[in-house]
């Protein structure tokens, strides 16, 4: 009688699930209404292949069945892999131990419950998932005879199809999400389908996948809390000065170049990891630039204009506001990228203001830029470009969702297995909550910036570029600069940030951390993790003759930094308070251009 109690005490409320259903009903018939409205204004044309994808794949197909003997062989692998695999299960079944015939990678977090390897079943569909994975992607990558962008371009996609169909991302082969049904009677799934409609609502009939609890986090409140003011504003930027807090500074000031493509506040995150917040305590007077969110109001912003507007006039405010002459500047990723092409217009100016520059995971020399550039050929540029002309800009998901999909395990799949199969909300995560706080970008800006930069990789050129009547020319650079980039990095491949370091002809210290693109570089001392490296200052022409000779070092770039910075000039003056300098105080940090969030916006 008692297990009869116990088990009715586990089934679900027939009201709760009764509204349940009927809300999910309600909301999944008018999503299917407005879809079918949209589809009709559209028209019944068939959708353009934007990314070249099928003709990719139909020369891809053309070249593998040429040489029918390889394809033999391959399929001869297969089954000879599949061969051991049922061998090593039958031994599992008869309770006796077996070496795995496939096993996941060193951080594939998709295996990593137990079961995955405990139960006989979800362990047999899992190595019969990474065989049939390995033997796709190896006949793939090893055809011979394709176009080397294609070749990429169909790797690429052929992973982003075996990551898609990964036994973790269905119910019933998934031993977590299944034990899980069976527990709740089936309510994980339509919390997850409920989960679903939201994420399509909120994406205006696009899946937007929520991946944290923005409700969690508020600007100035848990993240971006270092104090400081808003003393200048333009079109492009507002120039946030920090509040001291050391009874001196170094005389000269930080200038920081965030990306663009984000908000200024992935470094100055939490006080614990705030690089801000650590360069301030170290006795900087640290200024960053907060890029405005653009509408089409700006689309025929430049990236001339961001070097004029942005770059140009924040050194014009900053040395007045401390009274100095010279300042260190500090650029992050297509930030670095442009305080890059501001030394050069500088250089050919004979203005020496930037008195050293620092370069977090910095492309100036686009040879080698990794998965990226699989989005980026005249095709699709070109459709880009006829999106961003209708608009003014880019939308700020799209390229969030081109960035997700280098690393979709991680970024994508993992949400829709919490989300949408589990049935859970997503976990509060500052850094997750940054990464969907997304940014636009102006059209003619955004245009030039993947055409010379990406396509024609015309800023490593001398005089490839003009801008604002200034030929650029990097190798005239002669100012101090430290690039640190990062050892994982998808985004700024740290071999192709390499060739960038190897342009100027100034001292160039390259420092090489651990991990990848944004915890390379949020790495504070405190947390003591990933370590650097050190080489050669003579830079050889080789990276990976410079990783031969590099000694590893643990702890934090930021420590290294620091000492570099300071052997430059360590002359110190009073603290700078940014409500007693020339310029009026606009605002307090974090500013209303970074807190305008599009996610937040009424549609």
């Amino acid at each position: 009688m008692s297990h009869d109690n116990k088990d009715n005490k586990q089934l679900p409320d027939p009201k709760e699930m009764a509204k349940t259903y009927a809300e999910v009903a309600q909301r999944a018939s008018k999503l299917i209404g407005e879809h079918m409205q949209r589809q009709m204004k559209k028209g019944l044309a068939a959708p353009q292949d934007e990314l070249g994808l099928a003709q990719a794949f139909m020369d891809m197909m053309a070249k593998m069945l040429a040489n029918p003997y390889k394809m033999a062989q391959a399929q001869m692998n297969l089954v000879w892999d599949y061969f051991s695999l049922w061998q090593h299960s039958m031994l599992r079944f008869m309770g006796m131990n077996a070496t795995p015939v496939a096993a996941p990678a060193k951080g594939d977090n998709r295996f990593k419950n137990a079961e995955w390897e405990q139960h006989f079943l979800f362990d047999f569909i899992k190595q019969s998932y990474l065989i049939t994975a390995r033997h796709v992607h190896d006949a793939v990558s090893n055809v011979q005879g394709m176009e080397h962008h294609d070749k990429a371009k169909v790797n690429f996609f052929t992973r982003q199809f075996i990551d898609a169909l990964s036994p973790s991302n269905f119910a019933m082969t998934n031993p977590e999400v299944f034990r899980e049904t069976l527990k709740s009677n089936g309510q994980n799934l339509v919390k997850g389908f409920n989960n679903l409609l939201r994420d399509i609502e909120e994406g205006d009939g696009q899946l937007r996948i929520k991946m944290t609890d923005t409700t969690a986090f508020e600007l100035g409140k848990n993240v971006a809390t270092t104090p400081g003011k808003v003393i200048f504003q333009n079109d492009l930027i507002q120039l946030l000065q920090f509040n001291p807090t050391t009874k001196d500074q170094y005389k000269r000031p930080l200038l920081i170049f965030p990306p663009w493509i984000n908000k200024y506040y992935i470094l100055d995150l939490r006080e614990k990891n705030s690089y801000i917040k650590w360069a301030t305590d170290q006795g900087h007077t640290v200024f960053v630039i907060s890029w405005v969110n653009p509408d089409a109001t700006l689309a025929k912003k430049t990236f001339e204009d961001y070097l004029t507007e942005a770059a140009l006039t924040a050194v014009d405010v900053v040395c007045p506001q401390t009274g100095e002459k010279e300042i260190n500047a500090a650029g992050y990723c297509p930030g670095g990228t442009l305080l890059g092409t501001t030394l050069a217009y500088m250089a050919a100016k004979k203005d020496k203001r930037i008195a050293s520059a620092t370069f977090f995971t910095t492309m100036l020399d686009f040879s080698f830029p990794g998965e990226l550039g699989v989005f980026i050929d005249e095709q699709q540029v070109a459709s880009l470009e006829k999106k961003m002309s209708a608009r003014g800009f880019l939308e700020g998901t799209e390229m969030a969702g081109t960035f997700n999909m280098l690393r979709s395990n991680d970024l994508i799949w993992s949400f829709v297995v919490n989300n949408y199969l589990m049935g859970k909300d997503p976990f509060p995560f500052d850094l997750l909550f940054w990464n969907s706080d997304s940014t636009r970008m102006p059209y003619a800006m955004h245009s030039f910036y993947l055409r010379n930069m990406y396509m024609k990789n015309l800023l490593k050129e001398p005089g490839g570029l003009t801008l604002a009547g200034v030929d650029i020319d990097l190798g005239k650079i002669k100012t101090p600069c430290y690039f640190i980039s990062t050892i994982e990095d998808h985004i700024a491949p740290w071999k192709s940030t390499y060739l960038g370091a190897r342009r100027f002809a100034g001292p160039v210290r390259f420092v090489l951390g651990g991990s990848g693109h944004i915890a390379g570089i949020v790495n504070p001392p405190v947390a003591n993790k990933y370590g650097y490296w050190v080489g050669s200052a003579s830079l050889p022409e080789s990276s990976d003759e410079w990783m031969a000779a590099a000694r590893q070092h643990e702890g934090s770039w930021w420590t290294d930094w620091q000492t570099w910075i300071t052997k430059l000039d360590d002359a110190k003056v009073a603290a700078r308070d940014p409500a007693k300098g020339k310029l009026k105080v606009l605002e307090d940090a974090p500013g209303s251009f970074a807190k305008f969030r599009l996610d937040m916006q009424k549609k």
